[in-house]
């Protein structure tokens, strides 16, 4: 990684976890930074263009709002990865696509605004591809999501949010009205790079600051928004090695192992998930991260000995290239 000046170090480790809902939230955040507010736009403005962050603004969770998400796997032939993964990657239902180094060597997620259109899209890829579309929906989750701790001497950690709620742990008590549907829409790229970035999004709509500030803290309690803030590419910032481990557990422990393994700094998703027998018996699917290989391996070897006699088998799928990543997109009515 290109060594980060300290002002970006220390943008990046405070964004992470939030963002102020206010008239000017920037402003809030530079005074903490000592910082002006210019500086701290134009610094954002920089990192988003150096490909330092993949985006900047809220990360929403297309199932609490009542849609559906599930993760698919595609074996492609190696002279057909490219040609395939284009048709995969003009769906706005393909929220992100990695390359794997295993058969199923293409790995997507799907995000759609109803449960039923999972399904719909899935066939539509099958049509436009040629090739079975594994479906492995998410069974249950342990685990999503972790801060990267950036230092001076330009190492790099990986830290649990243990000081933010985690709302999609539970169920959400209403249902997204007109209004939340049009700021999803207004963001889901992200939030403008302007010193009152919401009320810039409540002109747009022709809503009041208020209502938009309100609607977010709303989406914030229900879980429909995990959280606002920057989202850093950990490859570019030295996490090069990303490895999905997937683990076949006896069916009576894998909640019991779940919770466990979803507590290690170094696992930012852990999720049950069905098992498609014969070709894939694994049941537990835990996202593992290094500056390398060895360090992904040695992690991933401390799990095993966790699980003792109860890791059946297990595998680990290291991502070759991202093929796609941007998050959830609403259709624009």
């Amino acid at each position: 990684m290109a060594l980060l000046d300290s002002v970006s170090c220390r943008i990046i480790n405070e964004l992470q976890s939030g963002f102020p809902l206010s008239s000017a939230p920037f402003l809030e955040v530079a005074h903490q930074l000592d910082l002006t507010e210019t500086a701290l736009i134009q610094h954002i403005e920089k990192l988003l263009s150096g490909g330092y962050l993949t985006r900047f603004g809220p990360l929403f969770n297309a199932e609490k709002m009542g849609g559906g998400l599930t993760l698919a796997a595609l074996s492609v032939p190696k002279e057909r990865l490219d040609e395939v993964a284009e048709r995969v990657n003009l769906f706005p239902e393909v929220a992100h696509n990695y390359a794997r180094e295993h058969l199923l060597n293409m790995w997507f997620v799907l995000a759609t605004e109803t449960k039923e259109e999972i399904q719909q899209v899935i066939d539509q890829i099958e049509s436009a591809t040629n090739l079975q579309v594994f479906n492995l929906p998410k069974l249950t989750e342990y685990r999503l999501g972790f801060k990267l701790a950036l230092h001076k001497d330009g190492s790099i950690d990986t830290v649990p949010f243990n000081n933010i709620e985690q709302p999609f742990e539970r169920e959400s008590t209403l249902s997204p009205t007109a209004q939340d549907r049009a700021i999803v829409t207004a963001t889901q790229a992200g939030l403008p790079l302007l010193p009152s970035p919401f009320n810039a999004i409540a002109q747009q709509l022709g809503l009041t600051l208020e209502t938009v500030l309100n609607r977010f803290e709303t989406m914030l309690k229900q879980g429909w928004v995990r959280r606002i803030g920057v989202v850093p590419n950990h490859y570019q910032l030295g996490l090069r090695s990303n490895g999905m481990s997937v683990w076949h557990l006896p069916l009576d422990k894998i909640d019991h192992y779940g919770k466990q393994i979803g507590a290690l700094p170094f696992v930012s998703h852990c999720y049950r998930r069905p098992q498609k027998l014969p070709e894939w018996p694994y049941n537990l699917f835990t996202m593992v991260h290094g500056q390398d290989r060895s360090v992904v391996s040695e992690r991933v070897e401390s799990i095993s000995q966790l699980l003792g006699e109860d890791d059946l088998d297990h595998t680990i799928l290291y991502s070759s290239r991202i093929l796609k990543k941007t998050g959830l997109r609403l259709k624009r009515e």
